[in-house]
């Protein structure tokens, strides 16, 4: 794309004024096609679709489709993003799409403008990156016993994670498998040898909860660079409390535990994704200090964009 560093710079200004946070725009991948549009005023804008599929036993499939087609789309401004949608839709109906499948944006979430053309598409908003700067955490009441998890508690671990799982599925974008209870045991179990910073908290010496972490340094080349300021940052990536617990200050206990945990560590501050029509993730992450920085849009099967 000739006009490609031209819309780079210009997405790149419009993102610094959406969101002090967002880190500028990147150049498109050269592996993937190409879709353009001509808007009333002349001008023009691009994107990139990129189209990847994973294998059955990958554990990638727990939260996404088989197999997706993905829009990078560069605007520059706040016009184009309907253009940009409907190009890819013209590009779908080339394509064999079973059920299995979705169509996927990844867009900065304070840009309404561009979320009303996403709704018109047909896109949902079905995971956000939210975010949590490096604050003081206050010391709170601790009613549980929280500590760091071993490879003994590796039953424990599963049985919370294929909690989160389950009922993740019935709000957002994770898939319940039937390979799920033998991916998520495989993954934990790499994650306890290799002394993960995972947490467990106990009510009468039984697991009620967990909070499963990571630590991700966000630096030029890397992925996570796309997606957050350079700095080195701590993941969040499974909060999980059984059912007959929930309400009852667990959650919040554990992830008070694991900022203060994680802070030690100098993370520039904590990330996670949450669904927005999980009704209880959609409120409890905002309370603990979380705010939207990306919202994923995403329809499927890939079908059905409009």
């Amino acid at each position: 794309m000739s006009s490609a560093r031209g819309l780079v710079a210009a997405q790149s200004a419009r993102f610094a004024a959406l969101d002090p946070l967002l880190p500028p725009a990147a150049e498109p991948p050269g592996d993937g096609h190409v879709v353009t549009a001509a808007l009333a005023d002349g001008t023009r804008v691009a994107g990139v679709i990129c189209h990847e599929s994973f294998e059955p036993h990958s554990t990638t499939r727990l939260w996404s489709a088989a197999e997706v087609w993905e829009l990078l789309p560069l605007v520059g401004t706040a016009q184009g993003m309907d253009a940009l949608l409907s190009r890819f839709r013209r590009y779908l109906d080339t394509q064999e799409i079973g059920e299995d499948t979705a169509c996927v944006v990844h867009w900065p979430s304070r840009d309404t403008v561009a979320a009303r053309a996403f709704l018109d598409h047909g896109l949902v908003p079905l995971s956000v990156l939210g975010v949590r700067l490096r604050t003081p955490v206050s010391p709170m009441p601790r009613t549980l016993t929280i500590r760091r998890a071993t490879l003994s508690d590796l039953d424990s671990v599963v049985e919370l994670s294929l909690a989160e799982l389950e009922y993740s599925s019935l709000v957002g974008s994770t898939i319940v498998r039937p390979e799920a209870p033998a991916l998520k045991r495989r993954a934990l179990t790499e994650r306890l040898n290799n002394a993960s910073p995972i947490w467990l908290a106990e009510r009468d010496g039984i697991a009620v909860g967990l909070v499963e972490c990571a630590i991700v340094v966000s630096e030029p080349g890397t992925s996570a660079a796309l997606r957050l300021p350079q700095g080195r940052w701590g993941y969040v990536n499974c909060v999980s409390v059984l059912p007959g617990a929930r309400g009852s200050g667990v959650g919040q206990q554990l992830v008070a535990h694991a900022h203060h945990e994680l802070h030690r560590t100098g993370v520039v501050g904590t990330y996670l994704y949450y669904n927005p029509p999980n009704p209880l993730s959609s409120v409890f992450w905002p309370r603990q200090g979380y705010r939207p920085l990306w919202t994923v849009w995403e329809v499927r099967p890939a079908s059905g964009l409009r």
